[in-house]
């Protein structure tokens, strides 16, 4: 049976890079929980594969049945959500299950498995660096960095619901933290 590993941050913290370089490691056994989408798909997106492709109807069913883990509305009609059932069906494979998700996803998420799951917070050093990094990555305009900081200030008041916090200061240090444990939890 397999367990979770939780990952939770502000916008421009490191989350992803730091997920994407421990799914490297063949080791830990790890597998990217399967979202459920009301979006179409893009490009070469295949169901069952990057998401589970729902009509906005569909999806809205599955939440009146209860069926979701943790589910958001980001726009009218375009939900994103982790299913029960198929996180199960992963964990009954023997993979350890793996989460990039928003605060309240991670703490509903950490809420229904208890000990089976860690969850880890990646919090950048500071408000001011988050700036710098969001500022250097030259993709967002600066109201759309303003609103990116107010969310991340808000976020950062849940890391105290989470298990582990990592500060990534440095990356390599948050990266050697951020193995060392999941290795020990995993162990």
């Amino acid at each position: 049976m397999g367990k979770l590993l939780i990952f939770s941050a502000p916008s421009g913290s490191g989350k992803s890079t730091i997920v994407q370089w421990l799914m490297q490691h063949e080791d830990l056994r790890l597998a990217f929980s399967i979202s459920c989408t009301s979006r179409p798909p893009r490009g070469t997106e295949q169901h069952g594969v990057e998401y589970f492709f729902l009509t906005p109807d569909e999806f809205k069913k599955r939440i009146e049945n209860n069926e979701f883990l943790e589910y958001e509305e980001v726009y009218k009609d375009r939900f994103y959500g982790t299913l029960k059932s198929q996180v199960d069906l992963q964990l009954e494979a023997g993979q350890n299950v793996i989460f990039d998700v928003d605060v309240k996803g991670g703490c509903n998420i950490k809420e229904h498995y208890g000990d089976q799951a860690l969850s880890i917070f990646i919090q950048p050093p500071s408000v001011r660096e988050l700036r710098r990094r969001l500022e250097g990555r030259g993709t967002d305009t600066p109201e759309v960095i303003e609103d990116r900081l107010a969310k991340a200030e808000y976020e950062m008041t849940f890391a105290p619901r989470f298990d582990r916090v990592v500060v990534n200061d440095d990356l390599e240090t948050a990266k050697a933290e951020t193995l060392a444990i999941v290795r020990k939890f995993l162990e």
